[in-house]
């Protein structure tokens, strides 16, 4: 396939595709334990919070490993740098289920899985920029992110009805079979460049690491598109973590409440197609930035609000759409506004910013329940603020130069 001069492969989908499959077994090993936690809680006699570290674990680890990982995806490139996160994965995935009745063991394997996680997912736009042209980024980097979010639903849909078939270990013991068996497809399928750069010669130089983080902090539209991941992911990963919390006071059951989490991750693969492409299609970044802030808005104020079952689930399904759709547009926005520093190090600033604030949201929203019903209006009001704030923010951004200029 010929492009202005340059010529773009089609085993580039191929690639992304084995990238895709070990994005995804890496975040169904991460919720494993969310949709069975009193279960998990009593076969290991632990408690929820003990439970709820394993995925916890997760988000401490990527604060740590974070700047590393980027600084070796953008050194070594990305069949070195995301093998290593692919061989983590399927490594401490098998021992994970090998240890399965031993909590211990398992926290420790889990937090081997975390170290591998941000070797995968900060790669998400060095693979895009490696192996598509510039038109057709977004779509990648969307088609990326999608593999996350069907990895979570996988998640939360396969271990409970796996745990009642095989019980808790047999599940570990069969989650970790696949990954081994998916980071030797991505070993065999996933080759460094193709044969010739998919994007004219100027588009290709990059800078040295450490100096592209110097460029990138001093950038001001990427310190405001920080800004707005900060806020954007912590949003989503606090209301997430306490769904049933969030739902239970006003009446919804725990069935209910894993349908909304559920919509809202489904809504989020639906707009993971569509906005990234049309983002593409029209060589628009900030609109479609704004445009998705502005959604997961209304779709938050729906789920704080909403007195019945039926508007909850839409409100959860219009903020999943919106909000996740918002993260493979914004990495790709990223990753141009602050060329020709290296595309992990942008990708893995913007992830670890979402990961920062999880922490704080998920911590700050059970502190501010409210005194006898545990209620948590007040944390979700502030939430609400929080975005406006970042909708106003997201008006300040100034379109890409790179994506501009291909129109």
């Amino acid at each position: 396939m010929e492009q202005s001069g340059f010529k773009v492969y089609g085993y580039r989908w191929i690639v992304l595709l084995a990238f895709m499959l070990v994005v995804a077994i890496n975040q169904l090993l991460w919720i494993t334990f969310a949709p069975i936690t009193s279960s998990a809680a009593g076969y290991y006699g632990v408690s929820d919070l003990s439970i709820g570290l394993l995925s916890m674990s997760f988000m401490i680890v990527y604060i740590v490993v974070s700047i590393p990982a980027s600084w070796a995806i953008d050194t070594y490139g990305i069949r070195v740098a995301v093998g290593i996160g692919a061989a983590l994965t399927g490594i401490f995935g098998l021992a994970r289920g090998l240890a399965a009745p031993n909590y211990t063991l398992v926290l420790l394997s889990q937090i081997g899985i975390a170290i591998g996680q941000p070797f995968i997912l900060n790669a998400v736009t060095k693979v895009a920029a490696r192996w598509f042209p510039i038109q057709e980024r977004a779509t990648a980097a969307g088609l990326g992110s999608l593999a996350m979010y069907l990895g979570i639903i996988g998640g939360m849909v396969l271990t409970p009805y796996l745990a009642i078939q095989f019980g808790i270990a047999g599940t570990l013991v069969a989650y970790g079979i696949a990954a081994v068996a998916l980071a030797v497809v991505f070993f065999v399928l996933v080759r460094e460049r193709p044969p010739t750069p998919p994007c004219p010669p100027d588009q290709e130089a990059r800078s040295m690491v450490f100096d592209g983080l110097k460029q990138i902090v001093r950038q001001r539209d990427f310190v405001l598109l920080m800004v707005v991941f900060f806020v954007g992911l912590g949003v989503f990963n606090g209301v997430t973590t306490w769904i049933e919390d969030i739902v239970r006071p006003r009446g919804f059951s725990t069935t209910q409440a894993g349908l909304i989490g559920g919509l809202m991750v489904m809504g989020g693969v639906i707009g993971a197609l569509i906005l990234p492409s049309l983002s593409d299609r029209y060589r628009k970044r900030t609109p479609f930035i704004v445009a998705a802030v502005a959604g997961a808005t209304l779709g938050l104020v729906g789920v704080t609000f909403a007195p019945s079952y039926g508007l909850l689930i839409a409100s959860a399904f219009v903020m999943g759409f919106f909000l996740l759709s918002a993260g493979p547009i914004g990495f790709q926005y990223g990753a141009e506004i602050t060329y020709p520093a290296p595309e992990g190090t942008s990708n893995g600033l913007l992830l670890l910013m979402g990961q920062i604030s999880g922490i704080a949201l998920i911590f700050g929203m059970d502190s501010f329940r409210s005194p006898g019903t545990g209620a948590m209006t007040p944390s979700l009001v502030v939430l609400i603020g929080f975005m406006v704030l970042c909708l106003l923010l997201c008006t300040r951004l100034r379109e890409s130069t790179v994506v501009r200029a291909q129109g």
